[in-house]
């Protein structure tokens, strides 16, 4: 063999590596991506339970609360906005600002003794704890996926790769601070 043939088949055999190196770091971008995105699902779905749970919540305590329609609007008025967020960022402030409507509204329901003795309404805030519970795991899993594909996009050499096929960080899922993020308790 030549050592102009020689050559050419190391060449060859640089370029087929780098093209196979190429191929498994675009694929583990791909998997994190799509693990992100079912982390969203995830955290989507949870979402919507808690947006159909406090509607059934605000219409259960509506009759008893006559004089406290400014705590179930502003209720109603969260869950709107939170229900129509176009973006992770969006939804966070979202779903912070929910939180609290929420925390405002058990604090006056506390009120209402009346209302603390309605099995539908203790059923309505357990199954709101759990689901608090639940929206939290799916927020856990969905940061560790967007904190593996932001690494794998920001290093060398992935990043060339990343850069290449405009793979883009995501934003992680947080809320405001930690008071916010506790879940809205209430002791009758």
């Amino acid at each position: 063999m030549s050592s102009a043939a020689l050559v050419l088949c190391v060449l060859l055999g640089i370029v087929i590596l780098i093209l196979m190196w190429g191929a498994v770091m675009y694929n583990g971008l791909v998997r994190l991506r799509n693990l992100k995105e079912e982390g969203w699902s995830g955290i989507d779905v949870q979402l919507k339970r808690r947006h159909d749970l406090v509607d059934n919540l605000v219409s259960t305590v509506k009759g008893y609360m006559t004089h406290e329609s400014s705590v179930l609007e502003e209720v109603a008025r969260c869950r709107a906005s939170a229900g129509g967020a176009g973006n992770v960022a969006e939804a966070a402030k979202a779903e912070t600002g929910l939180t609290m409507a929420l925390g405002r509204l058990f604090a006056v329901m506390e009120n209402y003794p009346e209302l603390r003795a309605t099995e539908n309404v203790m059923q309505l805030q357990t199954t709101l704890a759990e689901l608090e519970d639940n929206l939290q795991m799916a927020r856990r899993y969905y940061n560790g996926t967007v904190r593996e594909l932001n690494t794998k996009i920001e290093m060398f050499p992935s990043n060339i790769v990343a850069n290449m096929f405009h793979f883009t960080k995501a934003d992680f899922f947080e809320l405001d601070n930690a008071e916010e993020a506790a879940v809205p308790r209430v002791q009758f």
